[in-house]
């Protein structure tokens, strides 16, 4: 379905063409969930480079934080070159550099691998949060922006936990468990190629000003939408982020397994939450949505700190739950204020700010959280971190109820 030939002249003049089949919105999130299965496909890989290689939990968070500076990096670029050039010119090499994580990860010997195959991860999902999540909106058209938010938002979560799931099962039924995962999401990002290719997208609007390679933003007048959704989704994906990273660890400590089958289940079903609670949210106003996935952040870092003083397995299970329920309100929240103020032509760019929001203290609070818990144990590191992302969720929270009067337009 080449776009010269499905799309009118309007189109090609840089206006939206004809609303694409409703399956097509469909497909178009799969390249993001593609990439987001990598994204985290590692984690329960980790405890055996571990002890493979041999590195302790702080350089295992410093390995988890090269993702974050990859991906920091490509929504320096991603968003303004996808508004300025389109979505296939950047998801197209990003899905190739995914590729290339793949081959580093699959054949990784040493800590410097793996932070080559994060770091090339970060990049492409970077690319991905931006150019991607812009085309889902691209091809469903005007009048499907809610439908294109919550399909792009739920791709990318649904395919964070499904990476761990699969990467446990697999490593732990069939032979070469650091291999056979990374062959098999070769092939799905192959099947996101293709789509990518025959996707049916308009051409890029007018060209818009300043530099190409810039903190992203958003046009005058949207900077509430913005700092709405940062406020409540940077400590939503933190608190995921920190469960990833640490999660493994923590489950060693509380359960004493090491199954990589159950690591990667409870990152699944924390996912599988946070997809679960945004077509349940689907219908609620957008303040309502951020207030709770404000409140799920904060019950979630509240049952982190008991889980971990009590040595209660299920409570780190249900923080986990509470984390993708946090993550998934505030990113549908986000998502949802800008696609409903945000023109297209500075779409891709608003979504990178928005991820650039909440990747940075989801880089930075885990990788302190880890050197913290090599200094002064896992249980008082982990105490740490939740009492500052609690405090967190607290204040982005009332920050979304508190000016509900005065900016009821923005939400």
């Amino acid at each position: 379905m080449p776009e010269s030939r499905t799309a009118p002249l309007t189109a090609r003049n840089g206006l939206r063409p004809a609303a694409a089949p409703t399956w097509w919105v469909w497909l178009a999130a799969w390249p993001v969930t593609a990439v987001f299965i990598l994204s985290n496909a590692a984690t329960p890989l980790y405890v055996l480079w571990q002890r493979d290689i041999g590195f302790s939990k702080g350089t295992l968070t410093v390995v988890f934080a090269f993702y974050i500076v990859g991906l920091i990096g490509s929504l320096l670029v991603s968003g303004v070159v996808s508004d300025r050039l389109g979505r296939k010119p950047v998801l197209l090499p990003a899905l190739g550099l995914a590729l290339a994580a793949c081959l580093v990860f699959a054949t990784a010997s040493s800590v410097t691998a793996l932070i080559v195959a994060r770091l090339f991860t970060g990049i492409a999902v970077g690319a991905v949060v931006s150019a991607g999540m812009a085309a889902v909106t691209d091809v469903a058209g005007p009048a499907r922006r809610r439908l294109a938010a919550l399909l792009a938002s739920c791709a990318m979560v649904f395919g964070a936990g499904l990476g761990p799931l699969l990467a446990g099962i697999l490593s732990e039924t069939l032979p070469a468990p650091t291999v056979t995962v990374f062959v098999v999401e070769t092939v799905l990002l192959a099947t996101a190629v293709l789509a990518v290719l025959r996707m049916p997208l308009p051409r890029p609007a007018a060209p818009v000003s300043g530099a190409w390679i810039r903190i992203p933003g958003v046009p005058r007048g949207n900077g509430l939408q913005l700092a709405f959704g940062i406020a409540v989704f940077a400590p939503g994906i933190t608190a995921t982020s920190f469960v990833l990273s640490l999660g493994p660890s923590l489950l060693s400590g509380l359960l004493g397994t090491t199954s990589r089958i159950v690591a990667g289940a409870m990152a699944f079903a924390m996912f599988l939450t946070a997809t679960g609670v945004q077509f349940a949210a689907q219908r609620l106003r957008r303040r309502t949505i951020l207030a709770a996935g404000a409140v799920g952040t904060a019950l979630s870092m509240a049952t982190l700190i008991t889980a971990v003083h009590s040595s209660s397995a299920p409570a780190l299970i249900a923080s986990a739950l509470l984390a993708g329920a946090g993550q998934g309100m505030g990113q549908l929240g986000g998502l949802s204020l800008l696609n409903s103020a945000v023109p297209a032509q500075r779409l891709a760019e608003a979504n990178a700010a928005l991820n650039v929001g909440g990747y940075l203290p989801a880089g930075l609070l885990p990788v302190s959280a880890g050197y913290l818990s090599d200094t002064i144990g896992l249980t008082d590191g982990a105490t740490v971190f939740g009492a500052v992302l609690l405090s967190l969720a607290v204040i982005g929270g009332a920050v979304v109820v508190a000016c509900r009067s005065r900016v009821t337009e923005a939400l």
